[in-house]
């Protein structure tokens, strides 16, 4: 996609196919729920929101720590893992072979248990104890931007003015 210059000199916004012209700032806020709000007057207001955009910026990844990683935890881990696929190959083959039984479920099962925690332990020796922990991780904005089409920019900002508790950095 090509960037063309907005009125207010920055480069056009492309975010896979949520694309207005030429963007204005109406201001910033520092939670999302204040733009939310901001756009959810606009639209109580009948303004075309739909020339509206909410931009996240100041990108932040944050990671939580959600326990620590031990070989116990990851055999288990493993293991739970293998006797789920061995459990999903042993249905298969009951519902297409006519002479599978119980038992073969359960061994394919037992397979997959097997399997699965050879497999999680050879993995986490791999890794020779550079990350001994679990986590969950995401990419959260510290500042939201909201953008309108600058041909309705005046408007919106009349709209703005007008509402109440209004935390705005402009």
């Amino acid at each position: 996609m090509s960037s063309q210059a907005n009125m207010s000199g920055r480069a056009r916004i492309p975010v896979g196919g949520l694309i207005l012209d030429f963007p204005l700032s109406l201001g910033t806020y520092d939670k999302y729920a204040d733009a939310q709000k901001a756009v959810d007057y606009l639209s109580d207001h009948e303004f075309a929101v739909e020339n509206c955009m909410i931009v996240g910026t100041d990108l932040r990844q944050v990671e939580r720590v959600t326990g620590r990683l031990t070989r116990g935890r990851v055999a288990g881990a493993g293991a739970l893992s293998g006797m789920w696929m061995g459990l999903f190959v042993g249905l298969i083959f009951a519902m297409f072979d006519s002479n599978s039984t119980t038992l073969t479920v359960l061994l394919t099962v037992a397979f997959g248990a097997m399997f699965g925690l050879v497999w999680a332990i050879i993995g986490y020796a791999a890794t020779k104890g550079q990350r001994d922990f679990t986590s969950v991780s995401q990419v959260v904005a510290t500042r939201y931007e909201l953008l309108v089409e600058h041909k309705f920019a005046e408007q919106a900002r009349a709209l703005l003015a007008n509402i109440p508790g209004q935390s705005l950095t402009a």
